[in-house]
């Protein structure tokens, strides 16, 4: 099978293509622009064993520049994670960048596959665009974000719809909840806060801290990403992606100080802009449709992230 997968070198795409590169039936065209020039050392490094790999082919280039008449063939199955994440970064003058990436990239991309005799169309999305709920969230709830980068994911999922309905791009939607683990990125909470513990730096958190988040592992989260791929039946669906704990900021900083042996030192930083108070993803469907069980609880999924960010900082050292 003929895989595209946008936004390769990234936390989820790098995962996702070592992932789906286990199926030797497979051959994986990873498309990465770099977007944000500060991150490329990390993406090359996340990429590093894909790179090598004899079924993956790496095109660097921008989405909005890439000539997509060349790279699209028949029956190929395109994943589309490529995006400007952040709903901090999204406001003011970079809500620009957010609308480049995340809405005219994705309008490119749905104008070039209507042309194309698609197998799948899997977009990523996010739990951003629900905004604020009581409960488990299942995918009829309202969507409301509460950012502009939650308004411009839910603008790509309206894109896939007009394009699916009015084209026959079959589209299927993946709605992601705080996804963690390995290779997370430097802005990311987790990522931050490991840091701070390990250099003995205050840890900066917005609002009271007892806001509360449902944390999916990155294994999880890719387990679920690739079972999309191989079902018959999930065209035109859209589907959460959760974790299996739902904590706060503090009961995750506990868990960090138990694993690392070190006390956290925490600075409340003012309050949150933008955020939901809680996310509790319902995945009931994504059991049924894709027989999705998230099996990596917190302190695992932890203790694996603590790990690699041990060995990045042990190379950085040399």
């Amino acid at each position: 099978m003929r895989i595209i997968v946008t936004g390769a070198a990234g936390f989820i795409g790098s995962h996702l293509c070592e992932r789906l590169l286990k199926d030797e039936q497979n051959i994986v065209i990873g498309i990465d622009g770099f977007i944000a020039p500060a991150q490329k050392p990390m993406k090359l490094k996340n990429s590093e064993n894909i790179l090598k790999h004899p079924r993956f082919q790496f095109i660097n280039n921008n989405l909005l520049e890439i000539d997509w008449s060349k790279v699209l063939a028949k029956d190929d199955v395109i994943y589309h994670l490529a995006a400007m994440p952040g709903v901090r970064t999204s406001w003011g003058d970079n809500f620009r960048i957010y609308v480049e990436n995340n809405i005219l990239v994705t309008h490119r991309l749905l104008e070039a596959c209507k042309d194309v005799r698609l197998r799948k169309f899997i977009y990523a999305s996010t739990s951003s665009v629900y905004g604020e709920k009581n409960g488990r969230v299942s995918e009829d709830s309202t969507t409301s974000p509460l950012s502009p980068y939650g308004v411009t994911k839910l603008t790509g999922e309206y894109l896939c719809k007009v394009y699916s309905e009015n084209d026959g791009v079959p589209i299927t939607i993946l709605r992601y909840f705080t996804v963690y683990g390995p290779r997370q990125r430097p802005d990311m909470a987790f990522h931050r806060f490991i840091e701070c513990i390990l250099k003995n730096k205050p840890i900066p958190v917005y609002g009271d801290g007892k806001q509360t988040r449902d944390f999916t592992y990155i294994g999880d989260c890719v387990e679920g990403t690739v079972a999309a791929l191989y079902v018959e039946n999930v065209l035109g669906e859209i589907i959460n992606i959760g974790g299996t704990e739902r904590k706060s900021i503090l009961e995750i900083i506990e868990i960090l100080e138990e694993i690392t042996g070190q006390k956290a030192t925490i600075n409340f930083v003012g309050k949150t802009r933008g955020e939901p108070r809680h996310t509790w993803a319902d995945i009931t469907k994504a059991g049924k449709l894709l027989q999705y069980k998230p099996t990596v609880y917190l302190k695992e999924g932890l203790l694996h992230e603590l790990k690699d960010l041990q060995g990045i900082y042990k190379e950085m050292e040399k």
